[in-house]
């Protein structure tokens, strides 16, 4: 297919969607527990406080340096300290046939030491004013909801989860967007959801309502819509999903999903997980002319406390494969610090994951993944990414290590408090373009349920 050339249309299928679920809510034979089980706005209430606290530490080799906040150039090592206090209220539904809620949160951040010559000048967990790193900030939301049997709709402040517009989560405080979000699990065997949203709050934002960023391209987009769902099939551990996607003016993306395991005799199975996107220049194309493939697939062998994996990813196109906010990628090979979607490139994963708690103590893993890519081309780039990324060339490589040890408390007063440690490596040759650095982050939470 040549670049520029439209197979679909979202928009339409957005719409299309959308009938589909209302009419779920409808028809559906058998309804899944929902708005039949509402007792009341406080009955059914719950609020959740979940302490965060992270240490990061990069430090950049080989002649890669960073900038620091206050303009020094030349630094090796960025370091952040910093705690996240996040609340999230979640109403019940009044009784009826129609239900109303709402949900809220509050999340506040504090440095614990992060100076301007040891930050990032864009850093990673805190907010920054100017060469300023600050020492407080935080952001609250809230969300309209309603309820007819189970299809639920929002309408605010709120969190998504879904391949084409998914939440980040990964750092300080999470990724928030501004939109309603309809939903419905009516339909026993679909999970199906829809959704438009107009503006986001980045995971070190101080307010909400800034403008949806592709990641890549560094474009702007007045909004973005989605529809699709997940199917549970017939077949015993197989689920397929499919998603439509619209980041206005920017590209249309067609997201094709599947996982299946297959359980074996002696603790032991056997697990496919398979990704694909596609994305095509769309409206004003405010990201240039595109037409991009990635997929991946990860074949997972399951040995009692033991996971070994191999995965494989493709990228095919003259640009990056790009995604809208921060956490839209669910490609098996995008890593800690790199998603291994450059131009033409080609990555293959190993992976091994353990559950130590029967060999060394409860609540004990760890992990180790590696990842290797090479055939990036850049040289085909439009200006657009050419312009904002600055790579250039052919013959682009490198790799990634990560390496993961988590421990949670199982009991007494510290129950849930999880610990995790984390070392990851990254090496590229200079026509890759992406930084030398050694990463080492300390993770801990605490989650509370107040009530």
């Amino acid at each position: 297919m040549t670049p520029g050339k439209r197979k679909y249309r979202c928009p339409r299928a957005c719409r299309g969607l959308f009938h589909v679920l209302l009419l779920a809510a409808v028809c559906a034979d058998a309804p899944a527990a929902g708005q039949q089980d509402a007792r009341g706005l406080f009955e059914d209430a719950h609020l959740q406080m979940q302490n965060r606290l992270v240490y990061e530490q990069l430090d950049y080799r080989n002649g890669s340096s960073f900038r620091a906040a206050n303009g020094q150039r030349g630094k090796t090592r960025a370091v952040e300290s910093a705690y996240g206090l996040m609340f999230g209220l979640q109403s019940g539904y009044t009784p009826g046939v129609l239900g109303v809620g709402l949900d809220a949160h509050a999340y506040g951040a504090v440095n614990l030491g992060t100076d301007a010559g040891n930050a990032r000048y864009s850093p990673r967990y805190l907010a920054k004013d100017e060469q300023a790193i600050r020492d407080t900030f935080g952001r609250a939301g809230a969300a309209l909801k309603l309820r007819v049997s189970a299809t639920e709709f929002k309408w605010g402040e709120l969190r998504t989860s879904n391949p084409i517009f998914h939440s980040s989560d990964t750092r300080l405080l999470p990724e928030t967007n501004r939109g309603w979000l309809l939903t419905s699990t009516d339909v026993p065997t679909l999970a199906l959801q829809g959704g438009r949203f107009t503006a986001w709050a980045d995971r070190n934002s101080v307010k909400n309502g800034n403008a949806l960023f592709a990641n890549y391209s560094g474009k702007t987009a007045g909004a973005f819509s989605f529809a699709g769902g997940a199917w549970t099939a017939p077949l015993p551990g197989l689920s397929l999903s499919a998603y439509l996607g619209q980041l206005e003016d920017n590209w249309n993306t067609l997201y094709l999903g599947g996982f299946y395991k297959h359980v074996l005799a002696d603790k032991r199975a056997l697990s496919f997980n398979l990704n694909r996107y596609q994305s095509i220049d769309a409206g004003q194309a405010r990201s240039g002319k595109l037409n991009t493939t990635a997929w991946s697939l990860m074949t997972s062998y399951i040995l009692g406390a033991h996971k070994f994996g191999l995965g494989y990813q493709k990228i095919d196109g003259d640009n990056p494969f790009d995604y809208v906010n921060r956490g839209s990628i669910w490609l098996d090979n995008a890593m800690q610090l790199s998603d291994f979607n450059a131009p033409g490139e080609a990555s293959w994963q190993l992976r091994y994951d353990a559950d130590l708690s029967a060999l060394v103590a409860p609540g004990l893993k760890a992990g180790l993944g590696y990842v290797r890519g090479s055939g990036i081309d850049y040289r085909r780039m439009n200006g657009i990414y050419a312009g904002n990324l600055g790579y250039k060339g052919s013959g682009g490589r490198h790799w990634e290590r990560d390496l993961i040890l988590a421990y949670t408390v199982q009991e007494g007063k510290a129950k849930g408090l999880v610990v995790q440690l984390r070392y990851s490596t990254h090496r590229a040759n200079k026509a890759q373009g992406e930084p030398n650095v050694d990463q080492v982050r300390l993770l801990v939470e605490m989650p509370v349920s107040l009530f």
